[in-house]
């Protein structure tokens, strides 16, 4: 019973340790390609990603997403911004290595523009996807990618877009 004791304090700190690798905030930006689907043709738009989460436990929290992105082609400039908010799903089991996944619901706003003209046009957004973070240190980790699926409704016609990110991850806290 004595060895017992004295051991069971020597199992549940691993425990705890993983516990604590797990942080408070993450803080991602990075590039973005978005794959575009408008009027039926396929266009390919440069852009930057950024997302805010919290964690409230090591495998569930909450992330609210931000991604721009641009192009012109043939006279024509495009640009799509696109903001949600969702659950996100992580898996850490091991120290280096975290895979996740989310749904996130939201706005999008597309903006063609020709010769200075622009008509904007504001829809729900829909995103689902996942990518995969490697830790650098206790602070940071690099998202080595993220592929979403980005559904929009501009007009009444469904686009069907696909946007890979990748970039830093700053992490703040403890849970």
């Amino acid at each position: 019973m004595r060895k017992t004791l004295i051991f069971l304090p020597l199992l549940i700190l691993p425990v705890q340790a993983l516990a604590q690798q797990t942080p408070k905030v993450e803080v991602f930006g990075g590039y973005s390609y978005l794959m575009a689907d408008i009027n039926g043709s396929s266009f390919h738009l440069q852009g930057v990603n950024f997302s805010v989460a919290e964690n409230v436990n090591s495998w569930f929290g909450g992330a609210l997403d931000f991604s721009s992105h641009f192009t012109t082609e043939a006279g024509f400039k495009t640009n799509t911004e696109s903001l949600t908010y969702g659950p996100v799903f992580s898996y850490r089991k091991h120290p280096k290595v975290v895979p996740f996944g989310h749904a996130l619901l939201g706005a999008a706003r597309g903006s063609p523009e020709y010769l200075s003209i622009s008509n904007p046009g504001f829809c729900f957004g829909v995103l689902a996807g996942g990518g995969v973070d490697v830790k650098i240190s206790s602070h940071a980790a690099l998202r080595l990618f993220q592929a979403d699926y980005l559904l929009t409704r501009f007009g009444a016609r469904r686009q069907d877009n696909l946007r890979l990110s990748a970039g830093i991850v700053l992490r703040f806290g403890k849970k």
